[in-house]
């Protein structure tokens, strides 16, 4: 067939006469509707009028929006091709334009196209970056973090280059009309404004002097060679611009020249060709020229309209929309053609929608579009999944599931794993969540916080460290190293944790030889101090994370993103003077990462597609599933710009926040276009309830009672994570172990918990269980006395020196803990304690008392059982007695809970001292003394002593003289229920105790206490 311009008449294309009066062509524009496929109609109908013999339609040149439209569009020629039986195709010269959402990273910029064009090169996007941000330096207030300056940098050059798109001259800012408009704002926009301008023009003489041009103003150059170039010398060969959607001025100058080429054309999707006049004329100016000048956006524009920006293309272009002409080549699948209209009146801006109400049934109709509700994203995830799993079980059918929401698209593709369904997002995932990113984020927070517990752990962890054969011993090195950094942070960098691991020799000898290894690895990085260059931190970061995981860090496709990332970053770095501080640098490379996309290679299911809505545009299926369709998601919240008030947008003729609701929506009307709809929301997202798409309320709205549901996904996607096991709810534990199991130890501090709550002495003591730390923990009571206890143990070893009691503190504490609270907080108040130990100490030798021993075991033998316990000190009395002492670094128990009988260690000590369970100090007790270091009420001083028996005016307590003899009571009593006797270890036998909660999961405590005098239990 030949390839001429103009086609039968029976094809809906050109015009007999394409000639006007003065030898230009008329414009041959073309709309596919949205009820058609646009990439099969597209195809279907340029074979015919293009291909020639032998050729094909390799002399054919299309330009599309961008790479992923190229991809689309090859598709659908292999499709056209199979299904039509045309055999071998040569494909047309397919070239991106561009698509110029200001969401999209600026796309190739048609060098191959523009040959010949003297068109100074692009700035790299990196370095002009870092370079603003020099520029910014000096503008914003002191003290202002890199990574700060960086995100106001990022603000600036997206608003260069919104100009840069719009073809607005940067001079424009110092127009009297603008600065007029300005004036009227608050001083927030002023200021704004102002910080813009200034630093515009300071980046527009340094980009004089490098001889280079921002990235959109080498487009728009570019664009305008091209157009004029083909303008004035009609290319040889055919031209069709399809898909192209955006309205910058540029853009739309090329389009116009390509309309109006001999054997040209531009097709555009879902033109609504359709709507009333009245309605088109109420979207507002939308960029029309107006004879006064002034604004071309009116602030009544209907931006949020789905057809608005195509009005504004078309304004541009200088054509009116009845020059525009249906393809009416149908796709190879299309939903009925009453769909079009229904989704036209669906769109209807606000004042024309109270049409509805007498619209007749077929144009408000949307059959096969079906609503679905979940109760959350996951289970949306999962009822996707199903119907995307349903779809697929039918030959040849083509699924797409469109959403802007990446972790939704992350649990679909998750949930069709179940069925191994292998499924890419193509939209992809930011590099900052790949492996290799998160491993050199991970290594920049290990040497932010000087190499803590928790980022160097998750550092030496990661799946790309040690990858090889040593992996498996490597990680039973990091989980001995996670059980010795367990509790509170130990000093800043790698010495402190190996001080720490030397200290803990003899818990984890394996750790001795393995971890100079690790530090050596990270030495290099974390010895740089202070701000450093950001090139020589990249450099230094690219070093030791390959040093940690091999050339594996820069293999795959994320691996080689980050490869490209740490090139360009450090190439541009070394033009700037950008220095950072360990700290900036972790939270500038998250923002950085986050920025950069990572998609997945081929290798999905063939049928299957993920797209975000950039992607989706073009794309076709026959089962189209549109998921998180959510106000903030499905449309996007509009971001107002943070420099330029919307009032000076409109003056320098720039679309508002709002305008990116249309291209949401008419993202939205492409994707109601195919055969069989779904559209999904979930009723809470993971931050409370949302609000369903305002999409959905006008369907809602316009169907009524009619708007088909999808419920048996959803019921299904119940079903699937339901578990139909009735499992009764957990009994009050009442563990009966062995006579042999009983016989254990008792230690003095244990009778307590064995008394109160019985369960909780049977996993500690027979069952040998213990809670573990958090990383990088706050000080808990119990780290706070073993802290105590050490330097109360190392003074009195010293001979408990005058004035060595704080300095000793003060080392060991220093070496023990850099966790800020306690430094900050705990060390100040403990050091006032101890002050008081040493008065007190002094005051109790000069009455005769003495220190016979400290922090000494003891143990004696009742009935059998062992009794064991520390003694924190025991003195000797002038009259020969003794004394025992219990440092208590809070609120010591109450004489109540001791004359109760579960507040015992005092008496026990003393038990094991009547009995000669101590060498250094044998004899009858008369002192139990509690020594506090907190305060006491009603006393501003740190550390006071008391006593917790019955006499003076005390109402509760032990008769000092009976003391021993009713805790050995206890003690024997315990004894003969619990090690000797057969009662069980109930939970919580005495329910209104205070005591520890280390044990409450493991007893599942939630589950039964206080079950019984609830109404609604089971009998």
């Amino acid at each position: 067939m030949s390839g001429a311009g103009v086609a039968d008449d029976d094809h809906g294309v050109g015009q007999k006469d394409g000639n006007v009066a003065d030898g230009r062509h008329r414009p041959q524009v073309y709309s596919i509707a949205a009820h058609r496929g646009f990439a099969d109609a597209l195809v279907a109908g340029l074979i015919p009028r293009y291909r020639e013999e032998a050729f094909g339609l390799a002399r054919l040149t299309l330009l599309l929006p961008s790479t992923r439209a190229v991809r689309t569009v090859t598709e659908a020629f292999v499709r056209a091709s199979a299904a039509d039986g045309h055999g071998g195709l040569l494909l047309p010269r397919m070239a991106v334009v561009g698509d110029l959402d200001l969401d999209e990273t600026l796309g190739p910029l048609l060098d191959p196209l523009g040959a010949g064009a003297d068109v100074p090169p692009a700035i790299d996007p990196v370095l002009r970056l870092l370079r603003i941000a020099d520029l910014l330096r000096g503008e914003v207030p002191a003290g202002t973090g890199e990574a700060s300056l960086l995100r106001q940098a990022r603000n600036v050059v997206g608003a260069i280059d919104r100009l840069g798109v719009e073809d607005v001259d940067c001079m424009h800012l110092l127009d009297p009309d603008l600065v007029g408009v300005v004036g009227e704002l608050s001083q927030h926009w002023k200021d704004n404004t102002r910080l813009f301008a200034a630093t515009l023009i300071r980046w527009q003489a340094e980009l004089d002097e490098r001889g280079a041009i921002d990235p959109p103003v080498r487009r728009n150059r570019l664009l305008q060679h091209i157009a004029s170039a083909w303008a004035q010398q009609p290319p040889a060969h055919p031209v069709v611009a399809a898909g192209v959607t955006s309205a910058s001025p540029a853009v739309a100058r090329l389009l116009r020249v390509v309309a109006e080429l001999p054997r040209g054309a531009v097709i555009l999707p879902d033109l609504d060709l359709t709507l009333d006049q009245p309605v088109w004329d109420a979207l507002g100016l939308a960029g029309q020229p107006r004879e006064a000048g002034g604004p071309v956006f009116g602030r009544g524009d209907a931006t949020t309209h789905p057809q608005y920006h195509l009005k504004l293309l078309l304004n541009r272009m200088g054509l009116a929309r009845d020059e525009v002409q249906p393809w009416h080549r149908s796709g190879l699948a299309a939903a009925p053609p009453a769909r079009s209209r229904a989704i036209s009146n669906l769109f209807l801006p606000p004042e024309a929608s109270a049409k509805w109400a007498t619209l007749p049934a077929e144009q408000r109709r949307l059959s096969g579009v079906r609503l679905m509700e979940s109760a959350h994203p996951d289970e949306e995830a999962q009822a996707v999944a199903v119907l995307v799993r349903e779809a697929l079980a039918v030959p040849e059918r083509r699924v797409a599931v469109i959403t802007p929401d990446r972790a939704l698209a992350q649990r679909i593709v998750a949930h069709l794993g179940r069925w191994n369904i292998q499924a890419d997002d193509s939209a992809g995932i930011p590099l900052a969540q790949t492996a290799p990113g998160r491993l050199l984020l991970h290594l920049a927070d290990t040497w932010a916080e000087a190499a803590a517990p928790v980022p160097l752990l998750a550092l030496l962890g990661h799946p790309l460290v040690a990858n090889g054969p040593e992996r498996a011993d490597w990680l039973d090195h990091v989980r001995l190293l996670d059980l010795a950094l367990r509790g509170p942070r130990p000093g800043p960098g790698t010495a402190a944790i190996g001080a720490l691991l030397t200290a803990r020799r003899k818990d984890f000898p394996q750790l001795e030889s393995w971890w100079p290894h690790v530090e050596a690895l990270l030495a290099p990085l974390l010895m740089l101090e202070g701000a450093v260059p950001l090139d020589a931190t990249l450099a230094q970061l690219a070093q030791t994370a390959e040093a940690l995981c091999g050339e594996a860090l820069w293999a795959q496709p994320a691996g080689r993103a980050l490869a490209a990332f740490v090139e360009q970053w450090t190439a541009a770095a070394a033009q700037a003077s950008l220095t950072a501080p360990p700290a900036e640098v972790a939270a500038l490379l998250r923002d950085a990462l986050g920025e950069i996309a990572v998609r997945p290679p081929y290798g999905g299911h063939p049928r299957l597609a993920i797209y975000g809505l950039l992607e989706a545009r073009m794309s076709r299926a026959d089962l189209v599933i549109c998921a998180g369709l959510t106000e903030g998601s499905w449309p996007g919240a509009p971001a107002t710009d943070a420099l330029l008030a919307p009032a000076v947008l409109r003056a320098l003729g720039i679309p508002g926040a709002d305008f990116r609701i249309g291209l949401a929506a008419h993202d939205l009307a492409g994707a109601l276009g195919a055969p069989e709809v779904v559209l999904s929301h979930a009723r809470r997202d993971s931050a409370g309830p949302a609000i369903a798409s305002r999409f959905l309320l006008r369907i809602h709205a316009m169907l009524g009672d009619h708007v088909a549901i999808e419920a048996d996904a959803v019921r299904h996607a119940r079903r699937l994570g339901r578990v139909d096991i009735a499992v009764a709810p957990a009994p009050q534990p009442k563990p009966m172990p062995s006579a042999e199991q009983r016989k254990v130890d008792i230690a003095a501090t244990a009778l307590d918990r064995l008394r109160g709550d019985p369960y909780q002495f049977y996993a500690s003591a027979i069952l040998n269980l213990r809670a573990l730390d958090a990383l990088d923990a706050a000080p808990s009571p119990a780290w706070k006395g073993t802290a105590v206890h050490g330097v109360l143990e190392a003074w009195h070893q010293a001979g408990a020196p005058p004035g060595g009691l704080v300095t000793e503190a003060e080392r060991q504490l220093s070496a023990m803990s850099g966790h800020p609270f306690m430094r900050a907080l705990w060390q100040p108040r403990l050091l006032d304690a101890l002050r008081w130990i040493e008065e007190r100490q002094i005051t109790l030798q000069q009455q005769g008392r003495i220190v016979a021993l400290s922090e000494k075991w003891g143990d004696i033998q009742i009935k059998g059982v062992r009794l064991h316990g520390k003694a924190d000190r025991i003195d000797h009395l002038p009259d020969g007695k003794l004394a025992v002492v219990d440092y208590k670094t809070g609120k010591p128990p109450s004489a109540r809970m001791v004359e109760q009988g579960y507040a015992l260690q005092l008496g026990l000590i003393a038990l094991i001292a009547e009995r000669g369970g101590f060498k250094e100090a044998d004899g009858a007790v008369d002192g139990f003394e509690y020594w506090s270091l907190a305060r006491k009420q009603g006393n501003p001083d740190f550390g006071y002593c008391e006593e917790p028996v019955l006499e003076g005016r005390r109402k509760s307590g032990l008769p000092r003289d009976e003391f021993v003899a009713r805790t050995l009571d206890y003690l024997e009593d315990a004894i003969d229920r619990w090690i000797l006797g057969n009662e069980p270890f109930t939970a919580r036998l005495n329910p209104d105790l205070p005591g520890y909660s280390d044990y409450d999961q493991l007893m599942r405590l939630d589950e039964w206490q206080g079950r019984a005098n609830r109404k609604d239990t089971p009998a």
